[in-house]
């Protein structure tokens, strides 16, 4: 009976681990889409250039994403029609947490070269997918 119990909360525990993963993955794919969707509704020319991380090291991909947060802000959409879809996505962009690995990176935004917007989310789309 013992080890019928033993292996039931082995089992439970394993399973537990295995489906944490996905969730994460899930949750970077639909980042992806966001981003995808966004890139067809900017506005890109007659704007700010803007702050474009390319090929952070890992102890910069925190501050890479922070960056990119920060740049979609100031996006602009491509015309009226666009407006809401627009908003909602870039509201779901900011909204999203990255986790901080703790490591401490030496660059800051304003170090990297700007890029117009449609370039600037083609960059933030490589580096969520570096991520995953």
């Amino acid at each position: 009976m013992e080890r019928m119990i033993i292996f039931c909360m082995l089992f439970f525990c394993s399973s537990m681990v295995l489906t944490a993963a996905p969730h994460k993955t899930v949750k970077y794919k639909q980042l992806l889409k966001t981003i995808r969707r966004l890139e067809t509704t900017v506005k890109n020319k007659d704007v700010e250039l803007l702050h474009t991380p390319e090929n952070p090291t890992d102890e910069c991909t925190f501050t890479a994403v922070a960056c990119f947060q920060k740049g979609t802000l100031k996006l602009q959409p491509e015309n009226r029609q666009v407006n809401t879809t627009f908003t909602q996505t870039i509201k779901v962009l900011k909204n999203f947490h990255f986790s901080n690995p703790g490591k401490h990176c030496e660059s800051s935004c304003e170090s990297y070269e700007k890029k117009t917007p449609k370039e600037f989310l083609k960059s933030f789309e490589n580096l969520i997918r570096k991520v995953i």
